[in-house]
């Protein structure tokens, strides 16, 4: 800051130099110099007025106040003699105008995001602190990128109008990736074990991709911290953490990391205690927890068990509760003694229930899904469940649902704010399908129809082989009851290799409940079948279904589902068992029988391992046959892939016409991973057994393999599932490798 003050005192005024601490008196105060500040603005951050007395100590004050406001890089003070009157005059020469701050170089990010990091759209006038802060601001960014070796070059021009112009030139460099992470004292984990805990991980052949193996600083000393957890969830309370050392390597784009361990000794539960406001027997309070006395001490049990307490109380109504570990620690027994001390507070019930952030979905629909009513008593597991129905609806992309006090200590508002996703598509257009080739088709379908929670299907398709009309519309909860009530009419004509099908038919649907997890569901179908233009070199086993069939029949099921996520599950079970039968009047006669089961676990790096397996069987009934669209053909998307859709199972010895088994087994073992978190893109590896016998074969006597890979993408226009499988043992006539696309996922 250049700070000038000349006060002149005229001879006139008789005042010495020595007495310039004296107050003078000054009848104007001028301002002269600005051009785009208005004189009103610079006046308001004055403290001197016309008529009044003045000091230097003022003026200095003055003086300051007018260059902290910014818009001025030099301001002076001058007295002076104007018409017979004292004027105080402040000039100021005003700062450049800031007209626009420019980015060139930058590829990682983007030129917006620059600017709001450096405030670009507040800076008014250019300062040399401007530039100097935003470089710093800059190159952080770039840092926590991983790009250490950036370079910014800052260049400023000023017009003759005194309007400023920042560039900012960026050279980014090459990122810098963590190639190797060591360890140094540690004999409890293994290298190994502690990199898979930490945040920073090393570079892999698909960094380029997913930017895994990016140095960063701060994540860097994060990691120290889930080190020593490691270990203080193994006993070594006393373990020391130092580091990371970071050695940049000669090649200016590698890192490596070093972590020095003390480890120290491991220590052991010792008394387990509960003191303070306790709601049940002491004993009965500590056979909840998982640590018991001569257990190896871990801080994440000891967490965990200070949250089963708390449940304990949570779920009575005590929402206030307060569980407090205390621990004293005796390093020659290498024990620790815990209690856990409870403040219970006071007992509250639910009081407001409010719904925001939906904008298409009725706030009946998410309410219905809130397992507890204005007035019950609090609950924290019923909450949490709660929350687990909401987002189960598959309705929204977040459910946040909080709670809070209400009017007072004994009520608990619960807040549930939710963000819409798009649970419907509208498309027309063609399609590609490996059984039926090129299609046309047109589709409107909606999960949430209305805003209700209604499900619609409305679809049509006309390809090569298939046409298919349809339409279809399910309440999951009729009349605002836990009873869903729905149906189906289609329309659909098939041209197969040896024969076409004509189908007309509809079914209605009731499903009950029977707990959370359980329901059963009840269908009655009726369908008219027309097989026509029968070959006739066709196998015997398709002539005979030549001709118009009626089917009625009723199924009933049973599900339970446990998963953590239904839209797209990582753990938990699904189980369905069915039985239909059909002879309720119309020509056809069977019974069939379904099992399937699904199987969901989660892995380290977003990983998960599924397994399905159905089993199948329809009994004959009286002298009919199986009708020919009811059998089991495997193959394809959705049962074996690496096989042709229907070209698995039973085939006729002499036309070696495929048609169909009365049995069937399927089992599907898949890990999926993420490829494109941003995308909502996965990969998976599988590997499918499976087949279907005949009457008259044994089930399992003969089974089929295949593996493969394949990539699933919750796209904009739906779910997609591309795979590829190998046919493990290809039979003469078979291909030995498969390619399947479907709209929509397997499990």
């Amino acid at each position: 800051m250049k700070n000038r003050w000349i006060i002149w005192l005229i001879s006139l005024w008789l005042i010495p130099v020595v007495g310039m601490a004296s107050p003078v008196q000054v009848d104007q105060v001028l301002i002269d110099g600005n051009r785009r500040v208005e004189r009103g603005y610079i006046e308001g951050v004055l403290t001197v007025a016309p008529g009044t007395s003045v000091t230097v100590e003022e003026i200095d004050r003055n003086i300051e106040a007018i260059f902290k406001t910014g818009r001025f890089q030099d301001v002076s003070a001058e007295l002076v003699e104007r018409d017979g009157k004292k004027a105080l005059v402040f000039k100021v020469s005003e700062r450049p105008l800031l007209r626009k701050i420019n980015f060139t170089g930058n590829s990682e990010i983007k030129s917006e995001k620059l600017g709001e990091m450096v405030n670009a759209q507040k800076i008014e006038f250019y300062r040399p602190q401007v530039v100097r802060d935003a470089t710093d601001i800059i190159k952080r960014a770039y840092v926590q990128q991983g790009y250490y070796a950036t370079e910014i070059d800052a260049k400023v021009d000023i017009n003759e109008r005194q309007e400023a112009t920042i560039t900012f030139n960026i050279n980014e460099g090459d990122k810098v990736y963590v190639t190797n992470i060591r360890f140094e004292g540690n004999t409890v984990f293994k290298a190994k074990q502690l990199k898979k805990a930490m945040l920073s991980k090393e570079k892999w052949f698909l960094s380029f991709i997913t930017g895994r193996g990016g140095y960063n600083e701060e994540m860097s000393k994060v990691d120290r911290d889930i080190i020593a957890d490691q270990y203080y969830n193994e006993g070594y309370i006393q373990v020391r953490v130092k580091g990371p050392v970071a050695n940049l390597l000669a090649d200016k784009k590698s890192m490596e990391l070093l972590y020095e361990i003390e480890e120290g000794p491991q220590f052991f539960a010792g008394k387990m205690d509960v003191s303070g406001d306790l709601l049940k027997d002491k004993q009965e309070l500590l056979g909840v927890m998982s640590m018991k006395e001569g257990d190896v001490f871990s801080r994440k049990v000891m967490r965990e068990d200070m949250l089963k307490l708390n449940d304990q109380y949570a779920d009575t109504g005590f929402a206030y509760v307060n569980v407090t570990p205390e621990t004293e620690v005796n390093e020659e027994t290498r024990r620790v003694d815990i209690t856990f001390d409870v403040e219970q507070g006071i007992r509250a019930r639910i009081g407001r229930i409010n719904v925001a952030g939906n904008t298409r979905t009725r706030d009946k629909v998410i309410r219905r899904q809130v397992k507890l009513a204005e007035g019950d008593v609090y609950s924290a597991s019923l909450i949490k469940d709660s929350r687990r129905k909401i987002n189960n609806l598959g309705y929204f992309d977040e459910v946040n649902l909080t709670t809070r006090k209400g009017d007072d200590l004994s009520l608990m508002d619960v807040d549930i704010d939710v963000k819409e996703r798009a649970t419907g598509s509208f498309s027309i257009g063609a399609g590609f399908s490996s059984v039926d080739g090129l299609m046309l088709q047109g589709s409107v379908s909606q999960d949430n129809f209305l805003g209700r929670g209604l499900r619609l299907d409305l679809s049509g398709s006309l390809g090569g082989s298939r046409t298919v009309y349809r339409i279809g519309l399910l309440d999951p909860y009729f009349l605002d009851r836990d009873l869903a009530l729905g149906f189906d009419l289609y329309d659909t004509e098939r041209e197969w290799t040896d024969f076409e099908r004509e189908t007309t038919g509809g079914d209605i649907k009731l499903g009950l409940p029977i707990t959370d997890d359980i329901r059963s569901f009840f269908v009655y179908r009726y369908e008219k079948k027309n097989i026509t233009d029968v070959d006739d070199d066709a196998s015997w086993m398709i002539k005979e279904q030549e001709g118009k069939h009626t089917l009625s029949s009723f199924t009933a099921s049973l599900s339970r589902n446990t998963t953590d996520f239904r839209p797209d599950p990582s753990r938990g079970n699904i189980t369905e068992i069915a039985v239909e039968y059909a002879g309720l009047g119309g020509t056809e006669r069977f019974i069939k029988y379904t099992a399937d089961h699904r199987f969901f676990y989660p892995l380290p790096w977003n990983m998960v391992f599924s397994i399905h397996g159905q089993l199948g069987y329809i009994q004959e009934m009286g002298d009919k046959s199986i009708p020919l669209d009811e059998r089991f053909f495997l193959g394809g998307m959705n049962s074996l892939r690496g096989f042709e859709s229907r070209e698995v199972g039973p085939r006729d010895p002499e036309t070696g016409d495929f048609y169909g088994g009365a049995k069937e087994a399927v089992f599907n073992f898949e890990l999926t991973f993420p490829l494109l978190k941003e995308m909502k893109m996965k990969g998976l590896l599988f590997f499918d057994t499976g087949n279907a016998w005949d009457t008259d074969e044994s089930m399992f006597s003969e089974m089929r393999y295949s593996v493969g890979a394949g990539i699933s993408w919750n796209s904009p226009m739906g779910p997609l599932r591309f795979a590829w499988g190998y046919n493990l043992d290809p039979e003469e006539w078979e291909e030995p490798t498969a390619f399947d696309f479907s709209v929509g996922r397997m499990f």
